[in-house]
Order: C-alpha cells, then structure tokens, then sequence
C-alpha cells in the first residue's frame, strides 16, 4: 500500500495522489476541531476556519460541521457527513424534493437545503477571506458531506459566475437535486467534479430516481477494490452482485459496509500503490 507522503498544493487537475489529499480531508470533518486545526496545520495548510451548527430539533440530523482550511496555495473546504444508519430511511423519502436549487435552478432535496443553509453563509464568508491569492479551491465531503458540497459549489458559481471550484470530490454522496439542476451543473462543472462510489454502497442510491438525480462524473471502486471509469449498467450490476455474495458472514450488510469513510479511504491508498 502506498500513501502520499506531502500534500501538493500546487495541483490543478485531476490526479489520484490528489484524491487520496481530499478523501483525508472528508474523513477529517468528522474529528473536533482541535483535530482539524493540528492536522490541517501539518499538512501545510496555515489558516483554518471550524463550523459546527446545531439544527432545528424536529431534523433528522442533529447537527452540522465544516472546515475551511488555507495556504497562500489553495483552499480545501471540507463537509462532514453522517452514518448510513441515520440518513437511509430519511433519504428514501421522495416528497423531500421540493426546495429550489442555487439561483432558481431546479429543485433540492429539503433536508440537504436546510443543513447547507445552517452554515454556509459562514463557510462562503470564510473562503472570501482566506482567498486573497488566487489560491485553488477544492471542496469534499462524504456521505450527507458530499450532498452538501456538491450544493454548496453550485451555490457558489451559480450565485456568482466568477467563482468556480477547480475540483468539486465527494465519496458515498446520495442523490441530491432534479435533472433540471443536475445538467447545468454538469456543464458548468465539466472535468471538475468526480463523485466516488464503493460497489454497493446504499446511501449512492438514494434518494430514488426518477424525483432524484446524481452528478456527473462517477468513479467507482468495483467488488475487487479496483477504481473504475465510467462504469456500464451490465457491468456495474454484475460486480454489485458479487459484492453482496462477497461476505457469507454478513448478508444483507454490505451496502452499509461499503459506505464507512475509512473504506474510501482504504480505497484510494490501495489504487495508489
């Protein structure tokens, strides 16, 4: 297994070594802030910005976290998701969809509108500030993590033009929005946004289609670990079979095995080598 040594700050496309930087930061949006400041700091990231919001007692979720993290280089913003035991149930339902999307485009899942609303005015603020440089931006998230940077992006370019991410990578992300914002989006975000997913992981596969759509452009990690491009249905259905039968002492749970941070991460150290 090979690990990346030092976080290239002077990436502007899209690399594997890079991925493995972003999956990290995903995975640190769960830890405290003092967590994130020390670690961010290691990376060479010298200015960091912590959110931590309580929501509304009658959400599903109870709260939400973010980071903003920077150097004279670049800025990760990174987004805190949640266990696929708590988002399932919530995320099947279809009637969730009912929000406008960023500047009147389409419609979003309500629960993702209402948890990106309870900090993102002060992550937007935070990336103004830091900016002062030029610096790329790169926004992550896993689970509901991913669901709120994919909407946090489209916020941000969409309510103003000049401010577009240069890398958009969520991993676990559920659907999140209608067709109507997902092909603009698309366009927009075109070689920008790469949406990892692992075999049979079961939070990818709600909300429900047709209500719901997912954002170009997947990477999927296959039953055998291996990073895939563009995947076909046949193929795809194939290997998610496999994947169920995979583990004989645990039927029924790979769907919820498959979605844990720490496999992602497991992941991409394990296409690196």
């Amino acid at each position: 297994m090979t690990t990346v040594s030092e976080l290239d700050q002077t990436v502007t496309d899209y690399r594997l070594s890079h991925v493995y930087w972003l999956v990290k930061a995903a995975k640190l949006a769960y830890s405290d802030e003092a967590e994130v400041r020390e670690t961010t700091r290691r990376w060479g990231l010298d200015r960091c910005e912590f959110f931590h919001t309580k929501l509304d007692a009658s959400f599903p979720i109870e709260d939400t976290q973010a980071f903003v993290a920077g150097s004279d280089k670049m800025i990760i913003v990174s987004f805190r998701g949640t266990e696929p035991t708590n988002i399932k149930d919530w995320l099947s339902d279809v009637n969730a969809l009912g929000t406008p999307g960023p500047a009147g485009k389409g419609f979003v899942h309500d629960g993702f509108s209402r948890a990106l609303d309870s900090i993102y005015p002060q992550v937007k603020e935070a990336v103004q500030e830091l900016r002062d440089n030029d610096q790329t931006l790169w926004i992550t998230g896993h689970s509901l993590g991913g669901a709120l940077a994919m909407l946090a992006s489209a916020r941000m370019h969409f309510e103003d033009p000049n401010l577009l991410p240069n890398g958009v990578y969520t991993f676990g992300q559920p659907r999140t929005c209608d067709r109507s914002l997902a092909a603009p989006y698309n366009e927009a975000f075109a070689s920008r946004v790469f949406r990892f997913v692992n075999n049979n992981d079961v939070v990818a596969q709600v909300p429900p289609e047709p209500a719901f759509h997912h954002v170009d452009d997947v990477r999927y990690f296959d039953s055998d670990g291996v990073l895939r491009e563009k995947p076909s249905f046949t193929g795809g259905l194939t290997d998610g079979i496999k994947g169920l039968t995979s583990d004989p002492l645990a039927p029924g749970t790979d769907g919820v095995r498959d979605h844990f941070i720490d496999h992602y991460v497991e992941l991409v150290e394990k296409n690196l080598s």
